[in-house]
């Protein structure tokens, strides 16, 4: 069915031809307690896991994915009649992956069956371009990268002074900033939120400095103070405006803050120093 419906093959339809069983449940044996009723394989949810980063889906999209399309119900050899599951349990998979040093040995794993299957030669060796991951973050448009500093900055306050969020704090917030954010590029009502976010936010800066520099001096609320700054700015009627690269106000991406979890992550192009090049060069002919 999946082969009539799709002839020309789908991304996740190429996952299972050419890699097959790339993971199996025995894999993931120390990950999950040995009572307790059965839960969901795991070596499905790590497919749907991979499928999802290829595919760009949010939890919610990549759930409803595998529920109705066949061929996310192929790629992990699941029946036609099969429910899938909640979306929260990707969440819960990825927070086990990061426990002991799984990550590491799962892609040592993958790594020996893509050499098994034929897919990377036996003598090459598989590394990033670069010699440092500077940080791990996830992807955020302008708006979503806001939003969510918002939203770390809120939770930074409620853990050491709740009290200051009194009076500024109410559903309405709750509903926007209770959640990590997931907008995409094409969000409902952008230039509504644009202006709502920011005011949120210009709102929540001036009310902890009227309690004094100090609630000013966190480390989140700092990088909800630099997002601002590089993504909007005041005219001259005292507006808040968003910033746009057509009036040459966005920064260049070699300083901008881009997640307000990691304030020195950057997406750049790393400039490669004259003498690592030398040093890179000798490696190689080493």
């Amino acid at each position: 069915m999946a082969r009539a419906s799709n002839p020309g093959g789908t991304t996740a339809m190429w996952v299972r031809d050419h890699l097959g069983r790339l993971w199996r449940d025995e894999d993931f044996a120390d990950w999950y307690p040995r009572d307790g009723r059965p839960g969901l394989s795991p070596a499905q949810l790590a497919t749907v896991c991979v499928l999802q980063f290829l595919l760009g889906l949010s939890d919610r999209q990549a759930a409803e994915a595998v529920r109705c399309r066949i061929d996310f119900k192929y790629a992990p050899a699941m029946e036609l009649d099969d429910p899938g599951f909640h979306h929260s349990v990707l969440a819960d998979f990825r927070d086990r992956l990061t426990e002991d040093g799984r990550a590491d040995r799962l892609l040592d794993l993958s790594l020996a069956r893509l050499k098994e299957a034929g897919l990377v030669r036996e003598r090459t060796t598989q590394r990033t371009d670069s010699t440092h991951v500077l940080a791990a973050v996830r992807d955020l448009t302008r708006l979503e990268l806001v939003t969510e500093a918002v939203r770390a900055a809120l939770e930074e306050l409620a853990g050491i002074a709740p009290h200051l969020l009194t009076g500024v704090v109410d559903e309405e917030w709750g509903r926007r900033y209770g959640r990590p954010v997931r907008l995409g590029k094409n969000p409902t009502r952008p230039k509504t939120r644009i202006l709502a976010t920011g005011n949120d936010a210009a709102r929540l800066i001036g009310h902890l400095g009227q309690h004094g520099p100090e609630r000013l001096s966190g480390p989140r609320v700092q990088a909800l103070r630099q997002i601002m700054v590089q993504n909007y700015y005041r005219d001259g009627a005292g507006r808040l405006r968003w910033r746009t690269a057509e009036d040459g106000g966005l920064p260049p991406s070699a300083v901008a803050v881009v997640s307000p979890y990691d304030p020195t992550a950057r997406y750049a192009p790393r400039t490669c120093h004259p003498l690592e090049r030398v040093r890179r060069t000798s490696h190689r002919d080493l």
